[in-house]
């Protein structure tokens, strides 16, 4: 074993003996600059299509939403299981199987991105119809789906190694590689958007590009023998007892991604018919900013899973319940000041994307309403991906289908009715509460059952 493996499997031992809040401190860090990082990928795109192109144009980028959701959860699916497994993986030093984890991952990207960005490419214009998109907004919405799509297997690519390559024991390489692709979108969106005069059309290609500098940077990573966890022969053959374990655990975070996609559709139609094109890009802005917050907690829950799921691997189970407090205290106060942010100064959020007046209003009107119970979220999504990481699938994909399935989209269908638009802003706080008050009862029996091992 070389100096550079020795130190960190020395790093990975940590997470068994090291203090807890440093340990969530430098694993959320690094995860959560590399989420907020992916995050400016849409708000980067939205300021600028919004600036420099109008409110149809921002409108047509919320119809595209649901169809990343569906990308986006059918790459998480893949990425979010296998960063799990490998963690338990090296937490039960078996590191053959990690590995397996790790190639078998790559192959189930490619092979899922394949299928649906071919679907998606002969089926795109009626599928952004039946997402929602108007006559004035499908234009833009087309150009940026049909230039976004040969980006999205790179995208997963991406993303999918960033997860692994931070629960292998690297979270600040993965902090650089999400950087490296902000920091070329920040540069290349303004380019092609404005320079080379390519709209909604330049800020997809823009993205594509940068998302291949971070997938190149991640495969070089998991190349490089010298490392703990690396690609190795024979690990791309697909082994259906690791392909289960990946997709069975990926399966919570992968089905909030996809209820999004349902949820945006859901919304925009309604949006449309109660606001028109001005109403469906204010739920555009909402979405980039609650998105962005969300990022926040869920790169402290990056941060908390490999420590969550390393412990639990190691049987210490007093350890994992310090960190899921940890970080609902952490999370809890990041949510409250964005919630409050939004809450007193949601003209100021309003105006970074748009200088439209009406649009303007609207979105502002929508803030306040549905930002009223936003500071429970911290603890909802802690909580959903705290069974997840001790492997318990089913309670982790009921929890991810509370929030936006079970209450979200039916009160999105009921409240129009009564309230008008007023009541589908007003769904979102009632959602987040009682979505909170069911993750209450259930960490509460699990932790109890954790209590009986200690």
């Amino acid at each position: 074993m070389n100096t550079t493996q020795s130190a960190t499997k020395g790093n990975i031992q940590l997470l068994a003996t090291g203090n807890i809040g440093r340990l969530l401190w430098e694993y959320s860090l690094p995860a959560v600059v590399g989420m907020l990082v992916m995050s400016l990928y849409n708000v980067i795109d939205r300021i600028f299509i919004g600036q420099g192109v109008g409110t149809e144009a921002i409108a047509g980028l919320a119809i595209t939403f649901p169809v990343m959701n569906i990308a986006a959860a059918l790459g998480v699916l893949i990425g979010a299981g296998a960063s799990a497994r490998v963690s338990i993986f090296m937490g039960a030093d078996n590191k053959p199987k990690a590995a397996t984890v790790l190639g078998n991952s790559l192959t189930l990207i490619v092979i899922n991105a394949t299928i649906y960005i071919s679907l998606m490419r002969i089926f795109i214009d009626d599928i952004l119809i039946a997402f929602g998109a108007s006559p004035a907004s499908l234009p833009y919405a087309h150009d940026f789906m049909v230039y976004i799509m040969p980006g999205m297997l790179i995208m997963n690519i991406g993303f999918s190694l960033t997860n692994i390559m931070r629960a292998s024991g690297y979270p600040v390489k993965a902090m650089i590689s999400m950087m490296i692709g902000a920091g070329a979108n920040l540069i290349l969106a303004p380019i092609f958007i404005f320079a080379l005069g390519l709209g909604i059309k330049g800020a997809a290609i823009a993205t594509d590009l940068a998302m291949t500098l971070v997938t190149v940077y991640t495969i070089a990573h998991f190349c490089r023998k010298r490392h703990t966890l690396h690609f190795t022969r024979g690990s791309f053959r697909l082994r259906w007892p690791i392909v289960l374990d990946i997709v069975g655990i990926g399966a919570a975070p992968a089905l909030v991604n996809a209820a999004s996609c349902f949820i945006n559709v859901i919304m925009n139609k309604t949006l449309y018919l109660h606001g028109g094109d001005s109403a469906v890009a204010a739920a555009g802005i909402f979405v980039t900013y609650t998105s962005l917050l969300c990022m926040v907690v869920v790169g402290l829950c990056q941060g908390m899973q490999p420590i969550v799921g390393y412990n639990y691997g190691a049987k210490l189970y007093h350890r994992l319940k310090r960190t899921y407090w940890t970080a609902v205290l952490w999370a809890t106060g990041v949510v409250a000041v964005g919630a409050a942010f939004g809450l007193l100064f949601p003209h100021l959020i309003a105006r970074a994307f748009t200088i439209d007046a009406d649009l303007m209003r609207v979105t502002t009107d929508g803030f306040r309403l549905a930002l009223l119970c936003f500071v429970v979220v911290g603890f909802q999504i802690v909580t959903t991906t705290f069974f997840q990481s001790i492997g318990k699938v089913g309670q982790s994909i009921f929890l991810s289908l509370t929030r936006q399935v079970l209450f979200l989209i039916p009160l999105l269908l009921i409240m129009p009715r009564l309230f008008k638009l007023p009541g589908i802003w007003c769904s979102f706080p009632i959602s987040d509460l009682v979505a909170t008050l069911v993750a209450a009862v259930m960490i509460y029996r699990q932790l109890r059952i954790i209590d009986k091992n200690v």
